[in-house]
């Protein structure tokens, strides 16, 4: 089962560039717990915002790209399917992102975890309206937060069984 996890502002905006706008300490500290010792998908341009530019320490790093490259610490793929692939020998397996990554396999996800932070500041990088979305339910909701004055909570959303599912 592939997973993802973002946090999203409240026009489901993700990142201007490739960055995000508006950072949260807690939601950094949340990435870390539900990623765990999970396998992570992630595209190259997103790899390159982590900190350090390098792969994240204590997962198995998928980086999807189209150029030739090394990235040392990291299993790099050329396509969806490589990547599918790749995560079937994990028993857990997240997507990070960016964007285009997003939607190149959400066809393919079947729980998302989201930080909803309740501030819009511009993005260029949209995540889908997984409220707006009939295939999709939020199956859990944590209690509304705040950090330097910013709300947010932290979400669950499942696909409903049978709904536009691919295996993979």
């Amino acid at each position: 089962m592939l997973e993802a996890i973002v946090a999203v502002y409240a026009d489901w905006g993700i990142g201007n560039g490739i960055t995000q706008p508006v950072v949260l300490s807690a939601d950094r500290v949340h990435f870390r717990s539900v990623t765990g010792d999970a396998a992570v998908i992630v595209g190259r341009k997103t790899l390159e915002d982590f900190p350090g530019g390098r792969p994240l320490k204590g997962r198995h790093n998928i980086v999807v790209s189209r150029q030739d490259l090394t990235v040392p610490g990291a299993e790099v793929v050329h396509s969806t399917e490589e990547a599918l692939s790749a995560a079937k020998n994990h028993p857990r397996c997240l997507v990070l992102g960016g964007a285009s990554i997003f939607e190149q396999f959400f066809p393919y996800l079947q729980k998302i975890f989201i930080t909803k932070i309740g501030c819009r500041p511009e993005s260029s990088r949209f995540f889908p309206n997984l409220d707006e979305l009939p295939d999709w339910q939020c199956t859990e909701k944590g209690p509304l937060l705040e950090e330097d004055g910013i709300p947010y909570c932290f979400c669950l959303y499942e696909r409903r069984a049978g709904k536009g599912d691919k295996s993979c």
